[in-house]
């Protein structure tokens, strides 16, 4: 089975890695088209996956639609001379319109309800949709199946991910002290149009407030100013997870990165107006806080909250909830495998 990836966003990466490793383990040849995207290729680099890099990010609906073009082009070429038995994608725009014209089954795992000019783009033209049970946007109508957990069960499932507290170190882990994990986007992906990041004095108050009680790591895809760079992140890539895990608390707008700090057993402030099915069903399991209007005074009561949950109690929530949900790598390989076997595009 020739098995073709589009990984555009390095969650994708996250995503896929074990899925690529289980496949590549059965023999199975793997190409895997990437994107200049934040540290996407950095995180490829680091796991020794080889890849092809098709386009760069770009800001603004203009340049989002100028790569697109671009990489519609470069990945049909790529698929042509690869020849895939399927193909698939996280979100899947460029392998929906690719695999419609050229007969090759595309797949596509996603999970971001609101992102209308994504699903414009890719539920007419792709083969097959897979997203979360808790997912309540557009669907290819007949051909959407869904499935339990969150795409962070295909990295972060006990079963494929152990934190390594040596790594945590050498990404900045402060022993003995509290560790705070914060991250900013850039808000400059299709679904992200509207959106805008944390005002700089509220970042500032922030980061000043949570430094009296512990060490502060700053992930963010903007650059900072300069009297923030003493807590930007400046471990490996590979490693930022590995932090996250022994940190008290994640911050952030990110919504897949509050996603991943839940599976890993770390309490999670979704700050952002923004949200997505799996936070709400994370809120609504008493793992995740929701602060859509952001302040220093909203994300205190947050951690307000979290600080006076009893730690057993935060450790039972934790463990009923990884119990409910599967290896999503595993999940992911018998996908393609299917696909590819009935061969439908």
């Amino acid at each position: 089975m020739r098995v073709l990836l589009d990984i555009v966003h390095p969650a994708d990466v996250l995503f896929f890695l074990n899925p690529i490793r289980r496949l590549q383990q059965a023999g199975h040849p793997v190409c895997i088209a990437s994107r200049h995207k934040d540290v996407t290729t950095a995180l490829l680099d680091a796991f020794e996956l080889d890849h092809q890099v098709l386009s760069r990010a770009g800001g603004g609906i203009a340049a989002l639609a100028l790569e697109l073009v671009r990489r519609d082009v470069a990945l049909l070429r790529l698929a042509r001379g690869f020849r895939p038995d399927v193909m698939c994608g996280f979100g899947g725009v460029a392998i929906a319109h690719v695999g419609k014209l050229l007969g090759i089954p595309s797949v596509s795992f996603y999970d971001t309800e609101r992102a209308p000019l994504q699903h414009r783009l890719t539920l007419p033209f792709i083969s097959h949709l897979y997203v979360p049970q808790s997912y309540a946007g557009p669907i290819a109508r007949g051909r959407t199946t869904r499935f339990a957990g969150t795409k962070d069960c295909s990295y972060f499932h006990p079963q494929n991910f152990s934190p390594d507290r040596e790594l945590a170190l050498s990404a900045g882990l402060a022993p003995g002290s509290s560790n705070f994990f914060l991250r900013l986007v850039s808000w400059q992906a299709n679904h992200d149009l509207g959106y805008r990041s944390w005002h700089p004095a509220t970042l500032r108050q922030l980061v000043r407030s949570l430094a009296t009680r512990g060490r502060v790591h700053v992930s963010s895809e903007t650059p900072l100013p300069a009297d923030l760079q003493d807590c930007a992140y400046r471990g490996p890539v590979h490693a930022v997870h590995h932090l996250l895990a022994h940190c008290d608390c994640y911050i952030g707008e990110s919504a897949t990165m509050a996603g991943e700090a839940v599976l890993l057993g770390v309490p999670a402030i979704y700050a952002t107006g923004d949200r997505r099915c799996y936070t709400d069903d994370l809120a609504a399991r008493q793992l995740l806080w929701k602060v859509p209007d952001v302040s220093v005074d909203t994300v205190r009561r947050a951690l307000a909250d979290i600080d006076t949950l009893p730690a057993a109690k935060w450790r039972q929530r934790v463990a009923d909830y990884r119990r409910g949900v599967p290896n999503l790598a595993e999940y992911v390989v018998e996908t393609l495998c299917q696909h590819a076997r009935d061969g439908s595009a």
